[in-house]
């Protein structure tokens, strides 16, 4: 058996090394490290990819957050909603601008923002929502989108986590998540399920007019060189990240196949285990659906009852299986975002699964003997404890 790892990025590699080393050589030769051909044809190649009109590449997932509510021109003091169980770059972004974030609670049993939590919060000052795509499956955006269009707020999809999956509307019609709101924005973080081998990212949207703003904000605020007709940020995506992703995109839905496949058989071992809670998909599925990609699973995170958490973690680690907890600590509980406007009672969702949640190994080159020996880990110390 092959050491586990949390992300195997050095086998995914090895298929596509030679393509990715002659690009590098050509940027090399030509020296367009920067807005260069091979930055130019993965935007080219990632908005058909994504059925959207326009793709704006940028430094990093945060940046495009943070450039994404600089588009929408929200100001000091506007209140934007998010979820508080989620990475803490969302509301990080929206601290930064001087924006009010305001966090609300999440369902149990898929993780992604509850939308009659999100309905409670809204206040005259609320100017937006970010529902996040969590662990790779999309949040309920019939809802939010039906939520902003009556009260007249933008929609910024965290697509973090969720490049390639697939929204089902009440119409039973498929939407690529990262193109169902005003914009979004997405990470291309090695670890991603589409991972560049440095930081990247890229603000996705349909509307013209946006599109060409965000566009002079990533660049200093310029249309024409040396003339700034908007406050910018430098945010751009080089050349040689560009070159990975461009190799790793007619990849991505094999990548995310392998994924969900991963998943399906964690499932059949920690089915009806009565300490274990898995996965559960948005779109109502029973267990991992393997034609309707709701789910491309970033992470496969099991929740785990009667505090037993913790032990199965020290227990994982001293056989060396890597794991992560994601997320220990709630964001209304970080220093950084208390607040006397948060109340307990309305984080009962978020306040348990911090104590309950784990990730296991989760990428596109897992072997199934791997996955047996970590799920009869797992079942060895629950069902023995």
């Amino acid at each position: 058996m092959k050491k586990i790892q949390m992300v195997d990025l050095v086998s995914q590699l090895e298929p596509i090394k030679n393509e990715i080393l002659s690009s590098f050589e050509q940027i090399l030769e030509e020296a367009s490290f920067i807005n260069g051909p091979q930055v130019r044809k993965f935007q080219a190649d990632l908005e058909a990819y994504m059925g959207v009109k326009h793709v704006i590449p940028c430094a990093n997932g945060t940046d495009a957050l943070q450039i994404a509510m600089m588009g929408l021109g929200l100001q000091p003091g506007d209140e934007v909603i998010t979820a508080d169980f989620t990475f803490a770059a969302t509301v990080e972004v929206i601290a930064l601008l001087g924006l009010t974030p305001v966090l609300v609670d999440v369902d149990p049993r898929t993780f992604v923002i509850d939308v009659e939590a999100v309905e409670k919060a809204i206040t005259p000052k609320t100017k937006a929502i970010v529902p996040v795509h969590l662990f790779g499956q999309s949040a309920p955006m019939d809802e939010i989108n039906a939520l902003a269009e009556k009260h007249n707020l933008y929609v910024i999809e965290d697509n973090a986590q969720g490049i390639g999956t697939h929204y089902i509307d009440a119409n039973h019609k498929k939407h690529k998540a990262g193109t169902i709101g005003d914009v979004s924005a997405t990470s291309f973080f090695p670890s991603k399920n589409l991972g560049a081998y440095g930081d990247g990212g890229a603000l996705m949207t349909n509307n013209d007019e946006l599109a060409h703003t965000l566009r002079g904000i990533v660049n200093h605020g310029m249309y024409e060189r040396y003339h700034h007709d908007v406050v910018g940020v430098n945010s751009r995506l080089d050349s040689l990240q560009a070159a990975v992703l461009a190799a790793k995109l007619p990849h991505l839905d094999g990548y995310n196949a392998k994924r969900r496949q991963a998943a399906i058989q964690y499932n059949r071992y920690f089915q009806n285990n009565p300490y274990l809670i898995t996965p559960l998909t948005v779109s109502g599925c029973e267990g991992i659906c393997e034609q309707c990609s709701c789910h491309v699973f970033h992470q496969y995170t099991l929740r785990v009852k009667d505090g037993k958490r913790d032990g199965l973690a020290e227990h994982l680690k001293a056989l060396q299986i890597p794991f992560g907890i994601y997320y220990p600590i709630p964001l209304h509980r970080q220093k950084a975002y208390v607040d006397t406007r948060y109340k307990e009672e309305d984080f009962s969702v978020t306040n348990q699964l911090v104590e309950e949640v784990i990730s296991l190994p989760m990428h596109s080159e897992l072997e199934d003997d791997q996955i047996e020996f970590i799920a009869k880990t797992v079942l060895d110390y629950v069902n023995q404890t």
